[in-house]
């Protein structure tokens, strides 16, 4: 269970149950320089998220399914209120300093760094790879990298020109150059992160996950994540109160 939420705090997202938009397939060659462009177009333009979700967890152990608040401040910080029957089981507050989060069930708390939660997922992560991931963004800044184009049943595929022994591919539909699917592989390391992202929807000018798959594969088994948005408004004013109480026992993750 303690595993379970400490998942969930970091991955449960955000969406409006509304209608998908129609998405592209790609049929005429693109360059890396224009897809890329194309997905940094869409608008993202925001202040706060409010968001309410459905997550389901699931590994070789348990399965596991909650409900998720979870409240952003755009490059600043993200609060996330795990709930299971209408009842507040953990909270994490994520900023780019630090990860921090608390669980009723045992009475305890963790305050660190990205390193946990990077090893459980097979990549490294920092705040803004998460925010990324959450928002339908590429998790990686790709004007900083150089990528081969291509088209892959029927997507648009970026992968990454590198000599580490990592591939990174990045897959997008073609009417708006929305990511539909990104993959970090560690042959050497036997890690594999899947992220998919199967239906989109608009919100106030804002393109954002409908519905998103989370699959990461290591040495030590699968782990999968499946979320069902549910609500989101937008630049609403916020608070973030977060606060451990004082009896709960900190523990340190290797």
């Amino acid at each position: 269970m303690k595993k379970t939420l400490f998942f969930l705090l970091f991955l449960s997202f955000v969406s409006c149950k509304s209608k998908a938009i129609s998405t592209g397939d790609a049929s005429n060659n693109a360059t890396a320089q224009k897809i890329i462009d194309g997905h940094y177009n869409n608008n993202l333009t925001f202040s706060t998220l409010y968001i309410k979700s459905n997550a389901k967890y699931e590994d070789s152990k348990q399965s596991q399914s909650v409900t998720a608040e979870i409240k952003i401040q755009k490059d600043e910080k993200i609060l996330v209120s795990i709930r299971f029957l209408g009842i507040t089981m953990a909270k994490a507050l994520i900023t780019p300093a630090s990860v921090q989060y608390y669980e009723k069930l045992n009475g305890k708390y963790f305050e660190g760094n990205y390193i946990a939660l990077s090893q459980w997922l097979g990549t490294d992560l920092d705040y803004s790879k998460v925010q990324n991931m959450l928002l339908g963004k590429a998790i990686d800044d790709l004007t900083k990298a150089k990528y081969n184009a291509a088209i892959v049943d029927k997507l648009y595929k970026l992968e990454a020109v590198s000599d580490k022994e990592i591939s990174k591919d990045f897959f997008f539909e073609s009417e708006n150059f929305l990511i539909k699917k990104q993959e970090i592989t560690q042959p050497s390391e036997q890690r594999k992160l899947v992220i998919d992202y199967t239906e989109y929807q608009k919100k106030d000018a804002l393109f954002l996950p409908l519905l998103l798959n989370i699959e990461a594969n290591q040495k030590k088994g699968k782990t999968t994540i499946e979320m069902e948005y549910k609500t989101i408004t937008i630049n609403e004013e916020l608070s973030f109160p977060y606060s451990v109480p004082s009896d709960y026992e900190r523990i340190y993750i290797n």
